[in-house]
């Protein structure tokens, strides 16, 4: 039974910009964006005192820029991160084999069977953010429950530097209070397809038939099905590969034109280039799906010589792929980026060409 496991979600606390606040003093207490100030710059990550003023990463830099004008803007230092995740993960196999990295940056941990011998997940995931923060000097937020998505959503609940446990008591009244977008793994055409369909809340989702949202969400119908009722049996896989990034948008009215699809996808590609850069890869093949207003749905790829430098190239790429598809009369309502041949990212003598966009 799920509720028999023991699962620990790990999420360090703005890590990239808490890297940088750390290793300079200077920048303590201020609003402070990991990313290239530039004109076409994206944000990579952001200070918790820059996302009070709603800097977020993925977001246009003039967009940061005009949010927050006191915003510090440093270039990205994947080596650094890599190194200081390097460390987390030591610490996290001091615990238990089973470790399943997400990004850099978190990770889940099964500590049911524990190197410690430790009975209580909650004392263990104690430890390792007292551990956190005495070797790196920054702090990580963690989430307890039996089961991996009860884990990420308690790791959420108490950000910055939070601990917070869902017991198999607490699950299914947990989920039901919740709204559908909060949840890992409904990403936000998901949610807008929901809430078309009257379902808000977990409670709403949990209403629904399980032939209901297999009818209406296909394969996934069946987890959104049990993740409702606090329910999930995916395993911790500490040899778990990702095989690609990709981003979609499903737009509220179609696009016909080339130049409005060009600035819709903008944004895509860097949502995908964000999440390249938090998991710290790359890759060699680029593909851009489009649904049309029929729900007729291709794709384009095209495979690289060379795994993407950074989220220029990446859109340039994207936008090579789009341009014969343009302009459509049938209207297009869905975009779609997609990298995959992913391999370890390789750092930019130039941090700008990595993060402009």
């Amino acid at each position: 039974m799920a509720s028999q496991r023991k699962i620990i979600h790990i999420d360090m606390d703005a890590f990239y910009a808490s890297v940088e606040q750390r290793d300079d003093p200077a920048l303590r207490g201020r609003p402070v964006a990991v990313g290239s100030p530039r004109e076409r710059g994206v944000v990579a990550a952001a200070s918790y005192e820059a996302r009070k003023f709603g800097v977020r990463s993925a977001m246009p830099s003039v967009t940061a820029q005009r949010r927050c004008p006191e915003l510090i803007f440093v270039p990205p230092r994947f080596d650094v991160y890599r190194e200081v995740s390097r460390g987390l993960r030591a610490i996290f196999l001091d615990y238990t084999p089973l470790v399943e990295p997400l990004s850099l940056d978190e990770a889940y941990l099964d500590v049911t069977e524990n190197r410690k011998a430790m009975a209580s997940a909650t004392r263990i995931a104690e430890e390792i953010r007292a551990r956190i923060k005495e070797e790196t000097g920054l702090t990580a937020s963690a989430g307890v429950s039996y089961n991996k998505f009860l884990a990420k959503l308690a790791s959420d609940h108490r950000k910055p530097d939070g601990l917070f446990v869902v017991t198999p008591q607490m699950g299914p009244s947990f989920v039901a209070d919740l709204a559908v977008g909060r949840f890992h793994g409904v990403g936000p055409a998901t949610t807008k397809k929901m809430n078309a369909l009257g379902i808000e809340t977990g409670r709403d989702l949990r209403a629904q038939s399980l032939e209901f949202l297999q009818r209406n969400f296909g394969k996934s119908g069946a987890f959104y099905y049990g993740i409702a009722r606090g329910v999930d049996e995916r395993p911790v896989r500490p040899d778990r590969i990702r095989k690609s990034i990709g981003a979609e948008v499903t737009f509220a009215r179609d696009l016909h034109a080339h130049e409005e699809a060009r600035a819709a996808l903008a944004p895509i590609v860097a949502r995908v280039w964000s999440h390249c850069q938090r998991a710290a890869t790359s890759g060699r093949t680029v593909t851009v799906k489009v649904k049309y207003a029929d729900f007729r749905q291709i794709t384009r790829r095209s495979t690289l010589a060379a795994p993407v430098a950074g989220a220029a190239e990446l859109e340039r790429s994207a936008l090579a792929l789009m341009h014969p598809l343009f302009p459509s009369p049938a209207g297009v309502r869905l975009l779609g980026v997609t990298l995959s041949s992913l391999c370890a990212a390789e750092s930019s003598s130039d941090p700008q060409l990595a993060l402009a966009v």
